[in-house]
């Protein structure tokens, strides 16, 4: 995007990241103070399944400390000053093929990479190999879920992107979207990207804009000053549990199509859970999830109270890039409280 960092500022961990989108909010809502009542949703993909969970407590922490100061001085949120926090009303958080739960996720890849009903991949000495390296990967994982140091995690991460992603990359085909090949050439296997970023660095379109600096769809030195921190493998499901527990709403939804955060990984984290409504959330039924006037089946929904995990089909990595229709859909019923089936 268009965001940047100077310096020893530049953040490269998911909650130093968290920490500022909460600063940007509170600018935000302190200038722009009609929005202030309003719900609000934080949602995203992919390496949003770090930031999202750790954007959410970080709201709720502060929504916390904000409150309290407000009971001690006896104060109305309308009269608070400058200095003081405002509360977020935190409605939902909505994960679309996140990253969340590393050990558990590494552990499907062999069943996306050679079971799924989009054929295999990779050859069945290929899917042996494969399932044979989880073992080496969880213990490399478990180590960083314990010290959460990069000195155990940055060797969690190379070990297990290299045994568990690597075949697949071997193949040309796309991590995103394991129906297609990866464009050769192309940055992240999608040639529109890159004309994504020169439409955006158009001067025209910089000036409509109002930005000064120059877009870049994935800058790789974040990403690499993000692993070497180990933030790559570390577990962020755990921060979800108080949210649901208080009753905010999350939607864990994936394209089936997808390698890298595939489907059957995230189902899994889910499903692994453990809050007041574990076993209800894991004795509930898939079931069909239509979209349009059709009525088309577009994928399948479980859901328990404020829980709900949604598998779309015929969909990769971006969801509204490949089915569009299906991800207006979903983000419209999300935010409106309606029911998936």
């Amino acid at each position: 995007g268009f965001s940047y960092g100077e310096g020893n500022e530049a953040v490269s961990n998911t909650k130093e990241a968290a920490k500022d989108v909460y600063a940007f909010l509170q600018i935000f809502l302190q200038t722009f103070t009609k929005y202030q009542p309003a719900d609000f949703h934080v949602t995203g993909e992919s390496y949003a399944g770090h930031y999202i969970p750790q954007i959410g407590a970080t709201i709720a922490a502060g929504n916390a400390k904000a409150e309290q100061v407000a009971h001690q001085r006896g104060l109305a949120q309308q009269s608070l000053r400058p200095e003081d926090l405002v509360t977020i009303h935190l409605d939902s958080l909505a994960i679309g093929n996140g990253l969340t739960d590393a050990l558990v996720q590494y552990k499907y890849y062999p069943d996306m990479a050679c079971d799924t009903k989009y054929g295999p991949v990779l050859t069945n000495e290929q899917c042996d190999q494969l399932r044979g390296k989880y073992e080496t990967s969880a213990s490399l994982v478990q180590s960083c879920y314990k010290w959460k140091t990069p000195f155990a995690c940055v060797p969690a991460t190379m070990y297990c992107n290299n045994a568990m992603i690597g075949p697949f990359q071997q193949t040309g085909r796309n991590v995103y979207d394991v129906r297609t090949d990866c464009a050769p050439g192309s940055k992240l296997c999608y040639p529109i990207l890159e004309d994504i970023e020169a439409w955006l660095n158009l001067p025209a379109v910089q000036s409509e804009l109002g930005v000064d600096r120059a877009y870049q769809g994935c800058n790789f030195d974040v990403n690499r000053n993000f692993v070497m921190q180990g933030d790559w493998p570390l577990p962020f499901q755990q921060l979800l549990v108080p949210l649901l527990e208080s009753g905010v709403r999350i939607l864990i939804y994936a394209g089936d199509a997808d390698y890298i955060c595939n489907w059957i990984g995230n189902k899994a984290w889910i499903r692994a859970l453990e809050w007041s409504g574990q076993d209800e959330f894991e004795n509930a039924e898939d079931v069909d999830w239509k979209v349009g006037r059709t009525g088309k089946v577009g994928g399948k929904v479980r859901a328990h109270e404020n829980l709900t995990f949604l598998q779309i089909y015929e969909a990769g990595h971006m969801v509204p890039y490949d089915q569009p229709e299906a991800g207006a859909e979903m983000i419209e019923t999300w935010i409106q409280k309606k029911n998936f089936a």
